[in-house]
């Protein structure tokens, strides 16, 4: 037997133990106990009946959390980005035209990683912090015939927009593209109907609205998708991410099972009880309670003299607010005195607005009245600590 070559880290061997925080960034978001347990039950085996029976509640499940029949609806085995590249690997062939809306970072990237299947991305770009009017997107069409993909975020959580759908599968369809939607902080969160809308694509994530663990992430294909999908003149890039395949282990139009990876037994479980805790509370119920506490969250920052990012309370996303950072305020002493003192989680930034806002959470089992106090309360006192003074608190 070969000699041991390295050695043993010098790590302790203590069972692992994690603070328990509040986690109340643009996700993850803190979850529900009932959650939490379910992660905890025994492990059985990917292909157990008992785990395809809980794949078959978490697809119906999310077809009413999507508001969708497509059948092909489940759960990709990764983080919404992972969800992402399986979505444009399935309809994005080398040389389809495809039109990006840009208004903050997921869009950006967006162009990034349909570029690296081939696509020739077109750019649609709104300001950070504005939206598309169903007249940007049918000038955009106009000025790029050929499209063949129409991509949008519905709530850009690096600027806070939530981004109107209605009308835009029709504008789509009738100049022969389909609509991709990111829904990974809006799902659960904001009003969606994928059906009555005419969204082609949409994916979204387990840890921001439904407040399940990170992965697996929702995607549902309409028919129109999947036959873009079966009339591929390409193989599907990837393995991991061929939906043809992937669908066949999800039981997709109730064909039997097949082999394709080994799925998240763990995570699926607790997905599987957060979508059912959502559906005993029914999804309207949900839709209100998210924007409820939203509101009551913009005006108690107004209070403390903050000014809101998005400036049209239209285009603002209820599950994540972004707030702007006052000047000659250090937006990091603001986070870490939340984190040190109340083991609280509000983000700063992310692409356009690195170093300009914060983004503060409110979803799934977050969005709680008693949450919203804390943090106001919280916030207040890190604010006071870094000597900020209103100029215009509101009246």
């Amino acid at each position: 037997m070969a000699e041991l070559k390295v050695s043993k880290p010098a790590l302790s061997t203590t069972p692992l133990s994690l603070p328990n925080r509040i986690l109340m960034g643009p996700g993850p978001a803190t979850p529900h106990p009932r959650v939490l347990a379910a992660a905890s039950l025994p492990l059985i085996g990917h292909m157990h009946p008992e785990f395809l029976t809980v794949m078959d509640e978490v697809k119906a499940w999310l077809q009413y959390t999507f508001q969708t029949s497509n059948p092909f609806t489940i759960a990709v085995s990764g983080s919404g980005h992972a969800a992402m590249e399986a979505a444009v690997a399935t309809v994005v062939e080398p040389g389809d035209a495809v039109l990006v809306g840009v208004n903050g970072i997921w869009g950006e990237r967006m162009t990034v990683l349909a570029a690296r299947y081939g696509a020739d991305v077109r750019r649609m770009e709104a300001a950070p912090g504005k939206v598309f009017s169903l007249a940007d997107v049918e000038k955009a069409l106009a000025e790029n015939p050929g499209v063949k993909v129409v991509f949008v975020v519905h709530g850009e959580s690096s600027t806070g927009t939530l981004q109107p759908l209605e009308g835009l599968g029709e504008l789509c369809h009738k100049n022969g593209a389909l609509l991709f939607v990111d829904a990974v902080c809006t799902l659960g969160g904001v009003p969606l109907h994928v059906d009555a809308w005419g969204v082609d694509v949409i994916y979204s994530g387990s840890q921001k609205c439904l407040s399940a663990p990170v992965a697996p992430s929702p995607l549902s294909l309409s028919e129109k998708a999947r036959a873009k999908l079966a009339n591929r003149t390409t193989a599907v890039q990837s393995y991991y991410f061929d939906m043809n395949l992937v669908g066949e282990y999800w039981g997709v139009d109730g064909q039997p099972r097949k082999y394709h990876h080994t799925g998240l037994v763990t995570n699926v479980n607790a997905m599987r009880e957060a979508l059912a805790m959502l559906a005993e509370e029914g999804l309207e119920n949900v839709w209100q309670r998210h924007r409820s506490h939203a509101e009551l969250l913009w005006a108690g920052l107004k209070e403390l003299g903050l000014e809101l990012y998005v400036e049209d309370h239209a285009s603002r996303l209820p599950t994540v607010t972004t707030v702007k950072v006052p000047e000659g305020v250090e937006w990091a002493k603001v986070t870490g005195h939340l984190m040190s003192k109340y083991n609280l989680e509000i983000a700063g930034g992310l692409g356009p607005t690195v170093g300009k806002v914060w983004r503060i959470g409110l979803m799934g089992n977050n969005a709680r009245p008693a949450n919203v106090a804390l943090l106001l309360e919280a916030l207040k006192d890190a604010l006071d600590h870094v000597g900020f003074t209103p100029k215009n608190a509101a009246t």
